[in-house]
């Protein structure tokens, strides 16, 4: 197990190891497994690294470790206890594949489908390519982080991945919201809806009548990052200005086969996000297992 930088890391290895400095070795076990030891060590993972000296990095005095009680059911009950997480773990690292999988299809029918490369059945027509200044309005807000509450009314959206909310609004509709500085490139929020926004976030919102907001969302979220990362500002933080938005070129087949193209990744990203979910709740339920099992609250039959 880890006690330096990383702390609190444990694996069970089958062969024979050196071990650095940083590390602490558990061998010729008594009265336990290597499988239950290791889940025993897996829950205390957190407070192995509350435990770290801190310094230049985090530190786990061996000490500590040896003196460290541990539960220590029957035998058997250790064993029926490990198998019972290590199911829960196959569970979830089989969520974990599916989910990299399904990401890995929509990025290969992104590809193909915000390309042109492959038109979706009953499809075809010359693309047009468009500024985006020409087929949407854009502009930065005028709120601020202080502006924020953590009750409030409506959604905030600032410079990262996570939406804030607030009490105010200064738009109603149809949107996209793209961070002007930090993560660059990266973030792209859809909404419909009333909503505010920081003063360092760009609205691309009014949209004529020959696009479809959700196909620009998508085509924005696999094309905009390179062209951001070149047409930066380079400073303290990059960021972009009102222009890169503006001369950002769009390739756009007609609106029918745009709202096409949207439905099929828009019901890819459902069941990503339903995978997801269902990862999330695996993950919780074996980290309830483990508080309960390993404590001796609830007993398997």
């Amino acid at each position: 197990m880890s006690i330096c930088a990383t702390v609190g890391v444990p694996v069970i290895t089958a062969i024979d190891t050196c071990i650095h400095d940083g590390f602490v070795g558990f061998s010729k076990l008594q009265g336990t497994t290597n499988e239950y030891m290791y889940f025993v060590l897996k829950s205390l993972e957190k407070e192995f690294r509350a435990s770290g000296q801190i310094g230049s990095q985090s530190n786990l005095n061996s000490d500590i470790v040896r003196n460290q009680k541990v539960p220590l059911p029957p035998l058997p009950e250790q064993r029926a206890i490990a198998a019972a997480l290590s199911d829960a773990d196959e569970l979830i690292a089989g969520l974990e594949a599916l989910v990299a999988k399904k990401r890995a299809i929509k990025q290969g029918a992104m590809q193909q489908l915000l390309t042109g490369r492959k038109r979706l059945p009953g499809f075809e027509g010359e693309w047009e390519e468009k500024r985006l200044g020409d087929v949407a309005k854009i502009k930065t807000g005028g709120a601020n982080n202080e502006d924020k509450s953590i009750d409030g009314a409506y959604p905030f959206f600032v410079r990262s991945e996570n939406i804030e909310r607030i009490n105010s609004y200064s738009f109603e509709g149809e949107a996209i919201l793209v961070p002007g500085e930090g993560n660059i490139g990266s973030i792209f929020h859809y909404i419909n809806g009333k909503f505010d926004y920081h003063q360092r976030v760009y609205k691309i919102s009014g949209f004529s009548s020959t696009v479809f907001a959700k196909y620009i969302h998508l085509y924005m979220s696999f094309h905009f990052g390179p062209y951001a990362a070149e047409n930066s500002v380079k400073a303290t933080v990059d960021s972009l200005r009102l222009p890169t938005f503006q001369n950002f070129l769009l390739q756009l087949p007609p609106l029918p086969e745009q709202q096409a193209i949207a439905a099929v990744l828009s019901d890819m990203d459902t069941e990503i996000e339903s995978l997801e979910e269902q990862l999330g709740k695996t993950r919780a339920l074996k980290q309830g297992m483990m508080q309960e099992l390993l404590t001796g609250r609830i007993r398997l039959v």
